[in-house]
């Protein structure tokens, strides 16, 4: 993680959530002035104790802030907290930049973008993927859209917060790659799943299955990561199975726009959609896996393997 080396400037923040407030306590680090909002003051309860200051509504936030930043669960929340009398947008002044690092819809950043430029205001996309336990030490990866000359002039800024930060191309390219890496995964973890059951059908130790295909070829980063969660029982990967759902659909509704089959994914997504059905919403996102078990009747648990992928001393800030 690269710390802010120069004056530190002022940022606006909104959207506290499991991410989000990591991506702030990053930017506290690095020396930035910070003013933050999220719908539940409690929500920025630890970044108040380091310094933030607390905006009451989204427009305040922006507030003498030359950049301000937005993390939010949805493309529709996105478009409340930017659009609006008390919307961001409307604090905002001509020559200062939004930098999203939401998972968008990539015709959406696109329109919001043209209502920021027409008050002269920039604007970049920066959605993150890698985990959100990642985030906690400043190591996730940045995907970035948007005019270059804008990412080279924050560059510094989002290097405080994600490592490694790639620059993609135009604005909406990244949040097209979001989409997809998020769909790759999602669709790994149930396979993960898949393998995993038939180790153990197989009478297979499944702490010995974990570590063979962890050094195979059928490795991929989400067995790697998320299947250590689900082997542990807690599947506590702080990422739910309405945002699963929710990018599924994005991804979803990009491949019909652009002509893509995506057969593949339509399954696995209408599988998410039955656990989120079977399990809740708020349900963590491995836990789609549970439906195999609850009907094979078989968990796939095996020892050793931890709870939380959160470092010990960030725990209490990820929650």
């Amino acid at each position: 993680m690269t710390l802010n080396t120069a004056a530190p400037g002022s940022i606006g923040f909104v959207g506290l959530g499991h991410l989000g407030k990591l991506l702030a306590h990053s930017l506290l680090r690095a020396g930035y002035q910070l003013t933050v909002h999220d719908l539940s003051k409690q929500s920025a309860s630890s970044l108040l104790v380091e310094g933030a200051r607390w905006a009451e509504t989204p427009r305040e936030v922006a507030f003498g802030n030359t950049c301000v930043i937005t993390c939010l669960p949805s493309p529709a929340a996105v478009s409340r907290c930017l659009e609006g009398e008390s919307g961001v947008l409307a604090g905002m002044e001509p020559g200062t930049t939004w930098i999203d690092m939401s998972t968008n819809d990539f015709a959406e950043v696109q329109r919001i973008a043209g209502l920021a430029a027409e008050l002269g205001i920039s604007c970049l996309e920066a959605p993150v993927t890698g985990g959100v336990h990642t985030a906690a030490v400043g190591e996730i990866t940045a995907l970035v859209g948007g005019k270059r000359e804008c990412f080279d002039r924050h560059e510094q800024l989002l290097n405080s917060m994600c490592e490694p930060v790639i620059y993609i191309g135009d604005l909406g390219s990244a949040s097209t790659l979001k989409v997809i890496t998020n769909m790759l995964a999602f669709m790994n973890q149930w396979a993960a799943g898949e393998a995993l059951m038939l180790a153990k059908a197989a009478g297979i130790d499944l702490r010995l299955a974990y570590e063979g295909i962890r050094n195979s070829s059928g490795n991929s980063w989400s067995f790697e990561v998320e299947t250590q969660l689900v082997l542990n029982g807690s599947y506590d990967f702080s990422f739910t199975l309405d945002l699963a759902c929710k990018d599924f659909g994005l991804a979803y509704q990009l491949g019909r726009t652009l002509g893509v089959p995506l057969e593949v994914a339509g399954h696995v997504e209408q599988i998410f959609q039955r656990a989120r059905a079977t399990y809740g919403g708020q349900a963590w996102s491995t836990q789609v896996v549970k439906l195999l078990e609850d009907s094979m009747g078989k968990d796939l648990r095996a020892p050793g393997f931890p709870a939380s992928l959160f470092p010990r001393d960030e725990s209490a800030t990820a929650a």
